[in-house]
């Protein structure tokens, strides 16, 4: 996979190129949001791994960025880091591109198996949130309306998982049952949330992971 890291700081940058060459990805680098963009044209990656906050005014300069990428090249996928779990960027991120899409925070970007797993889960199409992100959401809906208030304890902790970024299996780890249960909640979720796919579906997972977002209060109604 060809993958662009943007990152001001050259430790942390160096940090990601290494991980990732050793995955035997091809990696370009930039420093600041208007290399890049630079960087982005010239080597067209299948991915891009940006800070947030990068020059030239250290605010959201990565995701306004990330987000000109993306209408420049919609099959690229986008991941955003942070030092901390800002909700209002990766909801942002989430609500505009809603797939091939993440937020994760660096700390979490430094273990090699959680950095990787995240590109191949946004490269396959889905939406990955840090699950420190996700915890900040509210949990429960107390709205009548709430299409969320249909589901039971156990297919809302699943669906919780699926705004991580998990799949079936690693769903089951966690909750500690098989994979045909988390597919059955995974089914019934689906149902009750109008989306009547099977549990395999990516384009529901998406559905799915916004309608709960949406309706936690956390993201805005289309």
């Amino acid at each position: 996979m060809r993958v662009t890291v943007a990152e001001d700081s050259g430790l942390y940058r160096d940090l990601l190129t290494r991980t990732l060459t050793a995955a035997g990805h091809r990696v370009s680098t930039a420093g600041s949001a208007t290399e890049l963009l630079t960087v982005v044209d010239a080597t067209r990656p299948d991915m891009l791994l940006t800070d947030i906050r990068m020059p030239p005014t250290y605010t959201d300069d990565g995701l306004r960025a990330a987000l000109r990428v993306r209408e420049r090249y919609p099959r690229t996928g986008v991941v955003l880091l942070s030092n901390h779990g800002e909700v209002s960027y990766a909801l942002q991120l989430v609500n505009t591109l809603r797939e091939r899409a993440g937020y994760l925070l660096k700390e979490r970007a430094t273990g090699d198996r959680e950095l990787l797993e995240t590109l191949d889960r946004v490269a396959a199409g889905g939406l990955v949130i840090d699950p420190d992100v996700v915890a900040l959401l509210v949990s429960r809906p107390r709205n009548d309306d709430n299409p969320l208030r249909a589901l039971t304890a156990r297919e809302l902790d699943t669906l919780k998982l699926m705004a991580e970024g998990l799949g079936n299996t690693a769903i089951a780890r966690r909750l500690r049952v098989t994979t045909s249960t988390v597919e059955k909640h995974a089914t019934a979720l689906f149902r009750k949330l109008g989306l009547g796919a099977p549990a395999a579906d990516e384009n529901a997972r998406v559905s799915a992971v916004l309608t709960y977002l949406r309706h936690s209060g956390q993201l805005p109604r289309p």
